[in-house]
């Protein structure tokens, strides 16, 4: 089975939920343990998911730019 991919916004609400949970501080330990991995795992979702827009972003950024100095040429 592949690992579905989950939605930024999805990934950040279950994240939420699960910071929640845990500040609460009643949650059993070995669920807590689940739980801190499962946020693990979102977190490093959520921050690749940040990265590669980023990357998106600055390159057309870059490609504007050059497309505005070659109209400047």
């Amino acid at each position: 089975m592949t690992k579905k991919e989950i939605p930024f916004d999805e990934a950040m609400l279950q994240l939420e939920s699960i910071v929640r949970q845990l500040e609460q501080g009643d949650v059993p330990l070995e669920n807590a343990i689940e739980l801190y991995q499962k946020g693990m795992e979102l977190s490093k979702l959520c921050s690749d998911k940040l990265q590669s827009a980023e990357k998106q972003l600055v390159s057309f950024m870059g490609e504007n730019k050059e497309e505005a100095g070659q109209a400047n040429e």
